[in-house]
């Protein structure tokens, strides 16, 4: 089975904690690792999960606030220090690709690393990448500043050989691919062996939608409509509801009401305000709307394989 696995290396908000880092969260998808946001102290929080920067390849940043980007030159900084020397592509917008470059060119100018921009639209709707095994798309959030959210989606996987079935018909290694993708077998006497018989189901593809900064609204339910996981950013409680949409966020309760429009398989909040010691009452407020809720934190590490799995 391919790897598709999260990492959270932050889950805070603006304000600096003793218990969380700014947003950083780094997907492994079949051994290659996809950043999403840089916070702050992203490079400690790398080498505390012991991911390998060598397998850094893309970095998406969703908007252009310090707790969202601050960690970028560090970071490159460090993959100087440890000499890495492939290809990294950050994507971001256009305003954010040159005042990023002009301080990376300042702070990290020994660079064996291929450090490239490239270019997104802050209204979404866009593919940004597309590998043999997946996608990431964009969409648009409703923050203070232009932000997009991103959806990373596997492609429909091949079927699984059974051997002993494919042995017994004679079936040839050279046909073995074509099985895998659906076809039928036929045999040298003109014989037509129905796939069925010598293939079992393909495993299901996996879906993971992030929302970084966000107001409520119902448009982001509908760009993440049907997903298997669903981070959103869940900085405030009921308590504190009124500050939310005039700050462009969301409280937990809210997160919860789109992961529930959505019809999500799993939702996990984070973004938390620093003036929570104790996010508890969050995940509680969540679980009302939307029972099959987590809370983020550093150091979690999700199989997303497994869409019941904690």
């Amino acid at each position: 089975m391919e790897r598709f696995e999260l990492n959270i290396l932050g889950c805070g908000s603006a304000t600096c904690t003793r218990r969380h880092m700014p947003s950083c969260q780094v997907l492994n998808v079949r051994d290659r690792l996809l950043m999403i946001d840089c916070g702050e102290g992203a490079q400690l929080q790398l080498r505390r999960l012991r991911l390998k920067p060598s397998r850094l390849s893309h970095i998406f940043l969703s908007h252009m606030h310090g707790d969202h980007v601050f960690g970028l030159p560090g970071l490159v900084s460090t993959l100087a220090l440890l000499h890495c020397d492939g290809t990294v592509v950050v994507h971001t917008f256009a305003e954010a690709a040159a005042a990023l470059r002009v301080f990376i060119d300042t702070f990290c100018y020994r660079l064996d690393l291929n450090l490239r921009f490239n270019i997104i639209s802050p209204e979404g709707g866009e593919t940004v990448l597309d590998e043999p095994g997946y996608t990431v798309s964009t969409f648009k959030l409703y923050h203070r500043v232009p932000c997009v959210g991103f959806l990373v989606r596997e492609k429909p996987k091949l079927r699984h050989i059974n051997g002993e079935m494919a042995c017994f018909h004679g079936v040839p290694t050279y046909a073995m691919q074509a099985l895998r993708e659906g076809a039928d077998w036929v045999a040298p006497d003109g014989r037509v062996i129905p796939n069925g018989w010598l293939t079992t189901d393909a495993d299901a593809a996996v879906s993971y939608a992030y929302c970084s900064d966000t107001a409520y609204d119902r448009r982001v339910a509908r760009a993440v409509e049907g997903v298997d996981w669903l981070y959103h950013e869940a900085t405030y409680g009921d308590d504190a509801a009124p500050k939310a949409a005039p700050r462009g966020h969301s409280t937990a309760r809210q997160a919860a009401m789109v992961a529930r429009e959505a019809g999500v398989k799993r939702l996990i909040i984070g973004h938390y305000s620093s003036q929570y010691d104790d996010e508890t009452p969050l995940l509680a407020q969540a679980r009302e709307v939307f029972p099959d809720t987590i809370l983020a934190n550093e150091g979690l590490r999700l199989n997303l394989q497994y869409p019941s799995t904690e």
